[in-house]
């Protein structure tokens, strides 16, 4: 059974920094595609980052203006979120995504597994 468990969310002032990691069980973590994705209240989830099985291709969302890093270690079948200079619109459910493909990036479809998702909440 494939797992992915999520953490590192929370409240942090605008301006400030997050870290998000998600520990995958269960799948071939270091051949596969990992992403994440975000929801907001009322909005559609939207795109946030993926990287390949090799880390060497990344993905971003057109919204982020370099504000964020995806990376992984595939020692630890781990993936990470570094969220840096952070807004109030950044205020969402964050979601960790596997695929079963090596490279993978947006839309959802690409991707298999879903993380429960940290809740992100940036104050003003």
């Amino acid at each position: 059974q494939v797992q992915l468990v999520e953490s590192g969310g929370g409240l942090v002032q605008a301006g400030g920094s997050l870290r998000l990691s998600c520990v995958v069980t269960g799948h071939a973590f270091s051949d596969a595609a990992m992403g994440w994705f975000r929801q907001a209240p009322g909005k559609e989830r939207e795109f946030v980052a993926a990287i390949s099985w090799s880390s060497s291709t990344t993905f971003y969302g057109d919204f982020l203006k370099d504000r964020f890093t995806i990376s992984r270690d595939n020692a630890k079948n781990t993936v990470y979120l570094q969220m840096n200079s952070l807004k109030p619109e950044d205020t969402a459910v964050y979601y960790c995504a596997g695929s079963s493909s090596a490279v993978a990036a947006s839309p959802e479809s690409a991707f298999d597994y879903w993380g429960q998702g940290p809740q992100v909440t940036v104050s003003s």
